[in-house]
């Protein structure tokens, strides 16, 4: 992996799929200078436009079914986005929280999914799946997800609020939590967002994952868990090629 300054997985998704992505680096975060809210038009994307918006830990998605304007804004808190927009990338900000990316290269729609332990328990990644199916016609068959660099069970510790939720909405909870000790335990959030997906009926080949450690890599990625406070967010998107 070296010191790139994005990630890309070409099973998941590529040019030729009509599908561009990147999960990024804190290198990345550096040069592109992101807001939230206003589309930008960002040096080294490949599409003229990139949207990101706040996230408020949440299971909401705004859906961007237009094209974009330089007047546009979007002053609400969601945690997902989805787009049937060519030449739209659609862009999440993580430090440890777990970024997705949805597309059906069929139907033509992508998503970008921002998911931290409490979103991803409550269900953001079905429900923008389901929204993707009902909005725009996906189909589970030709749905792909990736999962990108997040906070690893190698180092990530929860407690005992965060083990109640898991425990009291999954039945299979013991999967995704390691090491218990009273009320502590080491969570597996890229494995229990698998397991959600699969849930949906996304067949385990249609599923990638970045099995990369946020807190591990610290000349890689920012990480909140790490660093104590938010020192700056890495950015992943994803969006239709403007042509085909």
């Amino acid at each position: 992996m070296g010191r790139a300054a994005v990630i890309t997985v070409p099973a998941f998704a590529s040019a030729r799929s009509g599908v561009r992505h990147f999960f990024g680096t804190r290198a990345h975060a550096d040069q592109l200078r992101l807001g939230t809210g206003a589309p930008i038009r960002a040096p080294g994307v490949p599409a003229p436009w990139i949207l990101s918006v706040k996230q408020v830990h949440g299971t909401e998605a705004l859906v961007v079914d237009r094209p974009l304007t330089d007047a546009d804004r979007f002053d609400g808190g969601w945690d997902a986005l989805v787009t049937d927009q060519p030449g739209t990338m659609v862009a999440v900000r993580t430090a440890d929280c777990v970024p997705v990316l949805v597309h059906d290269a069929r139907r033509r729609v992508v998503a970008a999914i921002h998911a931290g332990w409490r979103g991803a328990v409550a269900g953001i990644v079905p429900k923008t799946l389901l929204l993707m199916q009902t909005r725009f016609g996906a189909e589970i068959g030709q749905l792909h997800v990736s999962i990108g660099p997040s906070a690893g069970v190698c180092c990530y510790e929860v407690d005992a609020p965060v083990l109640d939720e898991v425990r009291n909405r999954f039945a299979w909870w013991e999967t995704v939590l390691r090491d218990h000790r009273e009320d502590k335990a080491r969570l597996d959030l890229k494995a229990l967002i698998r397991r959600q997906v699969q849930d949906c009926g996304i067949d385990g080949g249609q599923i990638t994952s970045v099995n990369v450690c946020t807190i591990c890599h610290e000349d890689l990625f920012f990480s909140y868990r790490r660093e104590g406070k938010v020192m700056g967010t890495m950015v992943s998107a994803i969006g239709l090629s403007a042509t085909q």
